[in-house]
C-alpha cells in the first residue's frame, strides 16, 4: 500500500517539482518558444493568440473538471503530469499548426488537472504535518519552472538549433524531472491540526464568490503580459541575448517573491496582500502601454512576474480554507474561473487590431480590471 511522504521536505520537493512542469512547462514554455517558432517560419505571428486560447479553453476545462474525476488528487496529479511532458515531446514532430492546436489543448487540460491535484494534495498533507506556511515552497516552483523554461530556450536557442528540436528536448528534460513528483505523490491529505478559520457552518463562506470572481479577474489581468512579453521585447530589440532574458527574469521574480511573501507578511492577512499584489500587477501590465523601452518590459516583467504566483498561492489558500470539506471542488472552481479570465485575454487581442494597437488596448484593459478588484478585496479583508 503506498505510503505518504513522511517529512514537509517530502511534499514540497514532490509538489513543487510537479508545479515546476505542469506550469512551467504545460502551460507556460508556449511563450518564449513563441519567438523561436516565429523566427522558424513554422508559426505565423498571428496564429499565435489561437495557439494560446486553446491551451487556455482547456485548462478551464481540466480546471472544473478535476474534482469530478474518481481518482484521488494524487493519482489525478500523477497522470497529468505524465501527459504534460509527453504532449510537450510530441510538439516538436509536427509542424502542422492543426495538430499544435490539439497538443497545446491536451497541454492546458493535464495542466489544469494538475494544479488541482498537486494543490489539493501538498496544502492538505502540509496541513496535516502543521507546517502550512510551506506552501510558499510549492507554490515557488510555479515560478522555478518558468524560469528554467526560459533559460533552457535562451542558452540552447543557438544557431541553427530549430524550435522542433527544443520541444523535443524540453519534453525530454520535463519528463526526467518528474521522477521525484512520481515516486513521491502518494497517499491523501490527512485532517488538518487545527480547524481553518473564518469557515462557515455550511462549509463555505459568502465571500467565496466574490473572490472567485477576483480570481477570474486576475487570470484576465496577468495572461496579455505573461504571454506577449517576450514577443514584445524581441519588436523592441531583435538581440536573443536580450529579448531572451525576459522570461527567466520573470520566472525568477515569481520564485523569489513567493518564498519571501510566505516567510513575511501574508500569512498576517492574506486578502490584503493579494489587493496589494493585484496593484502591482496592474502597473506591470499597463508599463508596455506607455513605456514600451527595453527597461519598461524589465520592469513590467518583475512586478507581473513577482506577484502572480503569490496571487495564485493566496487564492488557492483562501479557498481551501473556505471550503475544508470539500477542498477540491473550492481549488477547481477557482482554477475555473481563472481560466476563464485567461481565456477572454488572448482571444480579446486577436478581435482586435493586428497592428499593435490591439496588444496595447488589451494590456490597457488588463490593468484596470485588476486595478477595479483592489478596493474590493482591501473590503472583504476587513469582514
Amino acid at each position: 500500500m503506498p505510503t505518504k511522504p513522511r517529512s514537509p521536505l517530502a511534499v514540497c520537493l514532490a509538489a513543487a517539482s510537479a508545479l515546476a512542469v505542469a506550469m512551467g512547462v504545460g502551460r507556460f514554455a508556449f511563450t518564449p518558444m513563441l519567438p523561436l517558432m516565429v523566427r522558424d517560419g513554422g508559426l505565423d505571428m498571428a496564429a499565435s493568440p489561437y495557439l494560446a486560447a486553446i491551451n487556455y479553453l482547456t485548462y478551464l476545462v481540466g480546471g472544473l473538471t478535476a474534482a469530478r474525476l474518481p481518482w484521488p488528487p494524487a493519482k489525478l496529479a500523477r497522470l497529468s503530469l505524465v501527459g504534460v511532458g509527453v504532449v510537450t515531446v510530441l510538439m516538436g514532430t509536427t509542424g502542422s499548426l492543426w495538430l499544435w492546436l490539439v497538443l497545446r489543448g491536451l497541454a492546458g487540460l493535464f495542466s489544469g488537472w494538475a494544479l488541482v491535484g498537486v494543490s489539493t494534495w501538498a496544502l492538505g498533507e502540509l496541513a496535516h504535518l502543521g507546517r502550512p506556511r510551506l506552501a510558499a515552497v510549492v507554490y515557488a516552483g510555479v515560478g522555478a519552472g518558468i524560469a528554467l523554461a526560459g533559460l533552457f530556450c535562451l542558452i540552447a536557442a543557438r544557431p541553427g538549433i530549430t524550435a522542433a528540436r527544443l520541444w523535443l528536448e524540453l519534453g525530454g528534460l520535463a519528463l526526467v524531472a518528474l521522477a521525484a513528483p512520481l515516486l513521491l505523490l502518494r497517499g491523501g491529505p490527512g485532517p488538518s491540526r487545527r480547524p481553518p478559520d473564518r469557515i462557515s457552518s455550511s462549509g463555505e463562506t459568502p465571500q467565496l464568490g466574490l473572490l472567485t470572481l477576483c480570481y477570474g479577474i486576475f487570470g484576465f489581468g496577468y495572461i496579455l503580459p505573461a504571454t506577449f512579453l517576450p514577443a514584445l521585447a524581441r519588436q523592441t530589440v531583435d538581440d536573443p541575448a536580450v529579448f531572451g532574458l525576459v522570461w527567466p527574469l520573470f520566472g525568477s521574480a515569481a520564485a523569489v517573491s513567493t518564498l519571501l511573501a510566505g516567510a513575511a507578511w501574508i500569512q498576517h492577512n492574506r486578502l490584503r496582500a493579494w489587493a496589494g499584489c493585484h496593484g502591482l500587477m496592474a502597473c506591470g501590465a499597463l508599463l508596455p502601454v506607455f513605456r514600451p523601452t527595453e527597461a519598461g518590459l524589465a520592469v513590467s516583467a518583475l512586478l507581473v512576474g513577482g506577484t502572480f504566483v503569490v496571487v495564485t498561492m493566496l487564492g488557492m489558500q483562501e479557498a481551501r480554507l473556505r471550503s475544508p470539506d470539500h477542498a477540491a471542488a473550492a481549488l477547481s472552481q477557482m482554477t475555473g474561473a481563472f481560466a476563464l479570465g485567461q481565456l477572454a485575454g488572448p482571444l480579446a487581442v486577436a478581435l482586435l487590431p493586428s497592428d499593435g494597437s490591439g496588444l496595447a488596448l488589451g494590456l490597457a484593459a488588463a490593468g484596470f480590471a485588476l486595478l477595479a478588484t483592489v478596493p474590493l478585496l482591501w473590503r472583504l479583508s476587513c469582514r
